[in-house]
């Protein structure tokens, strides 16, 4: 394992296939990343737990504990982000990944360009997360509050429990209601990378955001798809 320095950002990789972890552990180190490696589960969410990083890149098909199990133990005292890699294409791990508090989801085979891209991207919205932010407090928008520290939204006293990514992403729908923003504007400015017709990660963003919002039984603002325009937050009664 690679000893990580306090003046990089701070990778941890849980990657059992000891060619692809050497490689990713070797390039993203020429990057100018920290890399940890490990290539089991329970090794990894000891490590995670135990120290402190900027960003975990986690397979999904691991020996012993799997993927989504680490990831499910993690999110219960770690709010560090999490990129899925897997072989695995079904929509159904997606959706499990998010749902269980993923940032992101990067398909194999990949290209490590693509993939500093992404822990790149992840980066520039933990630290746009950090960056205070003038609350919105007019009007009907008052019900729903955000708090930009936590990076959760709540109504009354019940929190939503979002991701960073689906907090930025609901953040920035919010403080632009009843505005009609692209996917690709949204790719950009939230999820900082292209949009590609291909990449279902805002779509899977989106989801999860309403789910909780029903869960909290919010029902003032409703997050719309717009077909062939992109999404929109928005009075429940007015039409788009």
């Amino acid at each position: 394992m690679t000893r990580v320095s306090a003046e990089l950002p701070r990778i941890l990789t849980i990657e059992d296939d000891p060619v692809l972890g050497a490689s990713v552990q070797a390039q993203l180190a020429q990057c100018g990343f920290a890399v940890t490696w490990c290539q089991n589960g329970e090794e990894g969410l000891g490590i995670a737990r135990q120290r402190s990083f900027d960003v975990v890149l986690m397979d999904i098909l691991l020996p012993g504990m799997d993927g989504l199990t680490v990831l499910t133990h993690l999110r219960q005292s770690h709010s560090t982000p999490v990129l899925l890699m897997s072989a695995l294409g079904a929509e159904a791990d997606r959706i499990s990944g998010f749902r269980l508090g993923a940032d992101d989801y990067l398909p194999k085979p990949f290209s490590i360009a693509e993939l500093r891209v992404r822990i790149e991207a992840i980066l520039r919205r933990v630290a746009l997360d950090r960056c205070p932010t003038t609350p919105l407090l007019s009007g009907h928008l008052q019900s729903l509050g955000f708090d930009d520290a936590r990076c959760d939204v709540r109504v009354a006293e019940q929190w939503a429990g979002l991701t960073r990514s689906e907090y930025r992403l609901l953040e920035t729908l919010h403080r632009n209601a009843d505005e009609v923003l692209s996917k690709a504007f949204l790719y950009q400015h939230v999820l900082q990378r292209g949009y590609s017709a291909h990449d279902r990660s805002l779509d899977m963003h989106v989801s999860q955001i309403r789910r909780k919002l029903k869960a909290l039984g919010y029902a003032k603002l409703e997050l719309r798809t717009v077909w062939g325009k992109g999404y929109v937050l928005s009075a429940f009664d007015e039409p788009v």
